[in-house]
């Protein structure tokens, strides 16, 4: 018997592995694989979530580091979801609603949104106290016809300084008017009118509730640096990177918030599509939903609860002695648990015409 050259063995059976690659394994985790699928998911978003019990989808990686489609549900077993879209794995991944998370009281203060998380167990800056001005960003702020949300940063255009936060914290989910004062702290821990004005309802991107796409939730307050200061409370990151990124899939994140503080989790899906409720009635259905293209999912147990809208959120950048946080989103809703989502900073910044006001 003639014998097969050990070359022509091994060049024989990496043939026949890369004939055994299943059509899912050609989309991998890099930005090809990514951009694949992120193609397919827009392809079937409409149709997915059509589909009764489904509040979103996305693009992450699948049980295997590959390329997936999420598709996100109210609760466990929603009919319906295929297996398989495009060649690629679809994955349920169960949210629950999502809300906006602006602080909620009365009948609606059990809504998964507007949950409070447990005292902590070491006394440290109270981020829903009054502060000394300049106030910090990360802490209570709010119009004074809403409880109590987060201001995000000091952004500036180059001649003034803004307090970023949501429209729904500054400006009433459309309901304001520009010029209203906005407060620190929100009405909920205590501030009031005219004592704890520290700016002015300056701009705000409309949220559209009638089905037409929604990119943003975000607004922006004229202050000044007497009454705005551009660091966190001394528990927290400190000044902001002026400088942004875009989220990197499995990257660790953090944020400080009004209600939670500082907090960690990772980007779980990027290119979220979400329904986002509002507002809800007696019996808790939704009565104001929003649709929001292109946004970002961060995961992580108690990252976010009500009043934490308007966190600024940052990516960890490098290694070592290189590693760096840089901004990536302005945090505007989640499940009151495990899943965020954040408006894409650029997109926010880009609206306003104005930077962050860091190093």
């Amino acid at each position: 018997m003639k014998k097969i050259p050990f070359v022509h063995f091994i060049l024989s059976a990496l043939v026949l592995a890369v004939l055994a690659v299943s059509p899912v394994d050609t989309f991998g985790a890099g930005e090809q694989g990514l951009q694949t699928a992120i193609a397919a998911q827009e392809r079937h978003t409409d149709r997915l979530l059509a589909i009764p019990g489904v509040v979103g989808t996305a693009v992450g990686h699948g049980s295997v580091g590959r390329a997936a489609i999420f598709v996100f549900t109210k609760i466990p077993g929603i009919r319906g979801i295929p297996a398989m879209l495009d060649g690629l794995p679809v994955v349920a991944r169960v949210t629950g609603e999502i809300f906006a998370l602006h602080h909620c009281k009365g009948k609606h203060a059990g809504d998964p949104g507007c949950s409070e998380p447990p005292p902590p167990d070491e006394p440290s800056p109270d981020p829903t106290a009054r502060w000394e001005r300049p106030v910090p960003i990360g802490v209570s702020t709010g119009h004074p016809n809403i409880t109590a949300g987060t201001i995000g940063a000091r952004v500036t255009d180059g001649t003034d300084v803004y307090a970023l936060s949501n429209n729904h914290v500054y400006a009433l989910s459309n309901n304001a008017t520009i010029g209203n004062v906005v407060l620190q702290p929100g009405v909920f821990d205590g501030g009031s009118n005219p004592a704890d004005v520290i700016g002015t309802l300056s701009d705000f991107e409309q949220i559209l509730f009638d089905g037409s796409d929604n990119f943003i939730d975000a607004a922006i307050a004229l202050s000044s640096t007497s009454e705005l200061s551009n660091a966190t409370p001394p528990d927290g990151d400190g000044i902001p990177n002026s400088a942004t990124t875009g989220p990197t899939l499995n990257a660790k994140v953090r944020k400080y918030g009004r209600t939670t503080g500082l907090t960690k989790a990772m980007v779980f899906a990027v290119n979220a599509t979400v329904n986002v409720c509002y507002a809800a009635d007696a019996e808790l259905n939704c009565t104001h939903l929003a649709i929001f293209r292109n946004q970002i999912a961060v995961m992580g147990e108690g990252f976010s609860r009500g009043g934490d809208s308007g966190s600024l959120v940052s990516q960890e950048v490098g290694k070592g002695k290189n590693k760096t946080l840089k901004p990536i989103g302005l945090l505007f809703a989640g499940n009151g648990a495990q899943f965020t989502f954040i408006n894409p900073i650029d997109r926010v910044l880009a609206r306003f015409g104005v930077t962050i006001d860091g190093n």
